[in-house]
């Protein structure tokens, strides 16, 4: 019953990312996530591969109706490294590192992006366009350099507490400078 409600939460947050105008086919949208967090237990706790599918699921949904790409933040024992599809690898000039997550060494929902992603790989960062943070992993350093935080009506998905984020391009220029939009 309680992972139904997760799923809700997170749908509610999904729903909210496509009827906005955030996201951009091909964008880069990087996902943090602590399964144990969601169960309510302390990060890097008590990792659950039925959360992930959970949130894999919801997340694929995402993907579909609005054409991003799917990379997920793996934990700090293997320096928040991406798992991402192969062809956004090449797509992007990013290089591989050699390394596979596993629930103790990478987490939950990078272990189970990697076995459910097609053709996973991984590479050491990325420069995202968007992104979502669940349960504080702190996917900042996956983002590109102005990241604007975004304030959705749901906070969290079951116990962990989210962010959202996009990016923009830097403002440059002097007191002359003209911004489009």
């Amino acid at each position: 019953m309680k992972l139904d409600q997760w799923a809700l939460d997170l749908r509610a947050i999904v729903d909210e990312w496509i009827s906005n105008d955030y996201l951009t086919e091909g964008d880069l949208f990087v996902v943090g996530c602590s399964t144990s967090e969601v169960a309510g237990e302390r990060i890097g706790t008590a990792g659950s591969e039925e959360v992930a599918a959970m949130i894999f699921k919801e997340l694929r949904r995402l993907q579909e109706q609005t054409g991003v790409h799917l990379c997920f933040q793996s934990c700090e024992h293997i320096n928040r490294a991406i798992v991402l599809e192969k062809k956004v690898m090449r797509e992007h000039k990013l290089d591989p590192v050699s390394v596979m997550p596993v629930r103790k060494a990478g987490g939950s929902m990078a272990a189970y992006a990697y076995q459910h992603l097609d053709n996973a790989v991984v590479v050491e960062n990325i420069q995202a366009d968007a992104g979502m943070d669940i349960g504080e992993t702190m996917i900042g350093m996956q983002l590109k350099p102005v990241a604007v935080p975004l304030r959705f009506e749901k906070r969290y998905v079951g116990h962990a507490r989210t962010s959202q984020a996009r990016t923009r391009p830097k403002l440059i220029g002097g007191p002359r400078a003209v911004y489009p939009g």
